[in-house]
């Protein structure tokens, strides 16, 4: 095992003023044996920065540590790591066997009794000790990652690397190799730094995410305090499905004027909100609530524009009547309650459920407040990695 620094790294593709910068001046400490989730859209730099801790490209400014060691000038193999692929880069030719001995027997000294041993555990533990004589092509998707992993574990390194592993199995298999291997990184407690674009995958897999935007870190945290802390507007908005509803809007006294309603500000927003005066508000789906009629004089009016049954919870799409322009939101509420297209409804937003964030930075200025509970045991979640 090993800790991982990543310091003032950045990465320029070309020269002078048509160079792409693909990471730009990240800083990151990963400690022994944690699960780092990279976290971003495509284009973000995830796969480039785990690329240079693999050894695979080079920075062009910066330093990369794995445990005391500066391994800048160290290629792959020198650094003890082991990646696992998007595409599982197994020899068609070879069994499964002899994929998963490869790599020991090229650059390891082990007997070919410990090259066996070592490949029959890892296989056991990966469930397919039945398959090791099959070669790839006789395999399943779900199987061929399993090799990957395997081969990955076999080697004992200090290090696992995974650019987008279950991009290319289904969606059963991807939540069931989700949870094999957080299994896996739990039992060997081997530093993994973990690449996705799934938020469904950042969230239920890392101890933290590092999210990323056009290379540029945004916040590094636990999941549940990305999710309800959002550092700004694009972590806020990439983080959840659906994603948070946005409504820009101008502060007018106490008040948010948004295109279709007005928000009154509590004191505790207006606080935070100083001598802003163009906002964005936001709030996820599933913290709306749908009126069939006007209750407290704090709803306003929309129309409903498509319905989504999944179940039982439904993604209700919605227009504000008096908006100026074509602008949908979403609301999830029960699916079985009946809602069709065309419906008049009264869409409620609560205080405490909202964020705030300024319009021209994307900057969070206010979060939603957590009930106590919910409270602690972010705060319990946060501790280790402060």
């Amino acid at each position: 095992m090993a800790k991982i620094t990543i310091d003032d790294v950045t990465k320029r593709f070309g020269e002078g003023d048509e160079s792409i910068i693909a990471v730009d001046d990240v800083s990151l400490d990963i400690r022994d044996g944690e699960f780092i989730v990279f976290v971003g859209p495509s284009g973000s730099g995830k796969s480039t920065l785990m690329r240079i801790v693999a050894g695979l490209e080079t920075q062009t400014e910066g330093d990369i540590h794995i445990g005391d060691d500066l391994v800048n000038q160290l290629g792959p193999r020198a650094r003890d790591i082991a990646m696992v692929f998007q595409n599982y880069a197994l020899y068609p030719n070879m069994t499964v066997e002899e994929n998963m001995s490869f790599g020991l027997k090229m650059s390891t000294d082990m007997s070919a009794d410990e090259v066996e041993e070592a490949v029959t555990s890892a296989a056991e533990m990966m469930d397919i000790d039945m398959l090791l004589d099959d070669k790839p092509g006789e395999l399943s998707g779900g199987q061929q990652q399993r090799v990957a992993l395997g081969r990955a574990i076999v080697r004992d390194p200090n290090v696992f690397l995974m650019d987008e592993p279950l991009s290319n199995l289904d969606a059963k298999l991807r939540a069931e190799m989700r949870t094999e291997i957080n299994r896996l990184q739990n039992d060997l407690d081997v530093t993994t730094l973990y690449v996705t674009h799934d938020q469904t995958e950042a969230m239920t897999m890392g101890d933290r995410l590092v999210v990323l935007n056009y290379g540029e870190l945004q916040q590094v945290g636990t999941p549940l305090e990305c999710f309800y802390r959002p550092a700004n507007q694009f972590v806020a908005g990439f983080l959840g499905s659906p994603s948070m509803n946005f409504f820009e809007g101008n502060v007018e006294g106490g008040t948010l004027r948004a295109d279709g309603f007005d928000f009154d500000l509590t004191k505790r927003m207006q606080s935070a909100v100083s001598s802003r005066n163009e906002l964005v508000l936001g709030i996820r789906p599933e913290d709306m609530t749908l009126h069939d009629r006007a209750n407290s004089g704090h709803e306003f009016e929309a129309v409903v524009d498509v319905v989504e049954p999944m179940g039982s919870i439904s993604y209700v799409y919605l227009r504000a009547r008096s908006q100026s322009h074509d602008q949908t939101f979403i609301v999830e509420t029960d699916g079985q309650r009946p809602i069709s297209e065309g419906q008049h409804v009264y869409v409620e937003i609560p205080d405490r459920d909202v964020h705030l964030f300024d319009a021209a930075s994307g900057e969070t200025i206010h979060q939603r407040q957590l009930g106590d509970d919910a409270e602690m045991a972010l705060e319990e979640q946060i501790k280790p990695a402060e």
